[in-house]
């Protein structure tokens, strides 16, 4: 199985397959077993320390559509780890949904760059959705390298994720480029990883909404109201162009 920079974070370990997930204000992160931890007492005690690189967040996901338990995410792992800047990057071709109608990749780049254009940490990457072909995770990471040597990487992925994290294409190749960081809810038992080096992935329990993109395009296709699940920018956008309706 490939990876394909498949893994929403919210719509893999806070929704399980984009289901609903529950609402906390606990954020800690959580052991997992035989996957390296850090604890969240050390890491946070960086925060105001001086860093001699460049610290980027990478948060990949369809985003069809982004919606707030994607920025809550973000904005977690950015306080939590003392990033610089979290990039969010639009899957262009998502190989495990190639079999399932994903709204074109302009639309979900655009209401990425509105939902996160209030944030000053949050941009937002052409990198996937403008490589040709099927996008995999250790392209997207090699592409964000290339154009930010200096700086040290997380890679934020969902904790269902990395069970299946030695299965990706050139998984490897990939401690050498980031950290990953997998998101998960509350109460969450994560899987075991398989293999994976030590210290090279933390799990963060964050709090999450009950939100999923599923959900938000049921609504959006029923007329019933999006307002508060996603920012509102994107609910203008999802309405102005008709997405999402049957």
């Amino acid at each position: 199985m490939s990876d394909a920079f498949v893994h929403d974070p919210l719509d893999v370990a806070f929704e399980n397959e984009e289901g609903n997930v529950s609402v906390t204000r606990k954020m800690s992160e959580i052991p997992v077993p035989g996957i390296g931890v850090t604890s969240s007492t050390s890491r946070r005690s960086t925060r105001g320390n001086w860093h001699d690189r460049p610290r980027i967040g990478i948060m990949g996901g369809t985003f069809d559509p982004i919606h707030n338990g994607h920025l809550v995410a973000a904005s977690e792992v950015a306080w939590v780890y003392d990033l610089d800047e979290v990039i969010f990057v639009p899957t262009g071709r998502p190989v495990f949904k190639l079999d399932k109608k994903v709204t074109n990749a302009e639309d979900r780049y655009l209401m990425t760059v509105i939902a996160t254009a209030s944030n000053p940490k949050f941009t937002v990457s052409r990198v996937d959705i403008d490589r040709p072909g099927v996008t995999y995770t250790i392209d997207t990471l090699r592409d964000i390298h290339e154009q930010y040597p200096q700086a040290e990487l997380f890679f934020i992925t969902g904790a269902d994720a990395v069970a299946e994290i030695m299965e990706w294409k050139d998984a490897a190749s990939m401690w050498e480029l980031a950290h990953f960081v997998a998101v998960t809810r509350p109460g969450y038992s994560s899987p075991e990883g398989a293999h994976i080096p030590d210290g090279k992935v933390d799990t963060l329990e964050i709090p999450a909404l009950a939100i999923s993109s599923t959900d938000v395009r049921r609504r959006a296709s029923s007329h019933e109201p999006v307002w508060y699940l996603v920012p509102d920018g994107v609910v203008q956008y999802i309405g102005k162009h008709g997405l999402y309706l049957q």
